[in-house]
């Protein structure tokens, strides 16, 4: 009790604590937009369940590997080495992560530029399978996108409570954020190819990370509002031509 009472009145806890909120709130968009656009191909009575499982999922996954963390913590160090370049546990998982998001991405832009006969043909097949297939799926990513979150975490702080607080945050954020991401992403069809574009970035970033070329985060996302910000002046576009004069 002493010691949550010391770090309540340290600024320093406190600025930390802010910091990483942030922080886990801005990883915490990778997670939430492959869960918007998994989730929307499911029937509309259970997304919503759907998508509380998996940010639920996400939650337990973290503050589990929290539990854990002095074996996080180790999952940094070498294991094995390949032409010189040496290979961590998280090294492996942030690949596997990267591969199996351009996979899915490139799979899904495909059956986005599929023939109308294609698309209708491949739909009964989804919707039979997708309830149990998207939980799976979503549990692969929270595996991926929780272990960097955990190892940046402690990467800014060396006091659990800041890190549980952080995470809580950030996964209550990602639930509040989830139904209206799901359904703007939803009305609008032309933000799915811009989403899944976006997947396609992260999976080459975690790819490319995994093989040790440091890529900054903040690149990432400057690129991804900038493309964002076009894509909104373009809906604002769309929207006013029914309106003018029809040119």
């Amino acid at each position: 009790m002493d010691y949550l009472l010391q770090l309540a009145a340290s600024p320093e806890a406190w600025a930390a604590l802010i910091t990483l909120m942030a922080m886990e709130v801005v990883l915490g968009i990778d997670n939430l937009l492959f869960i918007s656009i998994l989730t929307n191909k499911l029937p509309e009575d259970i997304r919503p369940r759907a998508r509380r499982i998996g940010i639920g999922l996400a939650l337990i996954m973290r503050l589990g590997l929290l539990s854990t963390v002095a074996i996080i913590v180790q999952l940094v160090h070498p294991v094995f080495s390949v032409f010189g370049h040496a290979f961590s546990w998280r090294d492996l998982i942030l690949i596997a992560g990267g591969l199996f998001l351009v996979w899915k991405a490139t799979k899904e832009i495909h059956h986005a530029m599929a023939p109308h006969e294609e698309q209708e043909a491949a739909l009964g097949g989804t919707l039979q399978m997708t309830f149990s297939a998207a939980i799976v799926q979503i549990l692969i990513l929270d595996l991926v996108f929780s272990v960097d979150s955990i190892i940046t975490a402690v990467g800014m702080t060396e006091h659990i409570p800041i890190m549980v607080i952080a995470v809580i945050v950030a996964v209550l954020t990602m639930l509040l954020a989830a139904g209206p991401l799901a359904n703007f992403i939803n009305r609008n069809p032309s933000i799915v190819m811009l989403a899944l574009g976006f997947l396609l970035l992260i999976g080459t970033t975690l790819i490319a990370e995994g093989f040790g070329a440091h890529v900054s985060k903040g690149y990432i996302y400057t690129a991804m509002a900038f493309s964002a910000g076009v894509e909104a002046l373009n809906m604002m576009v769309r929207r006013r031509r029914p309106a003018g004069s029809g040119h």
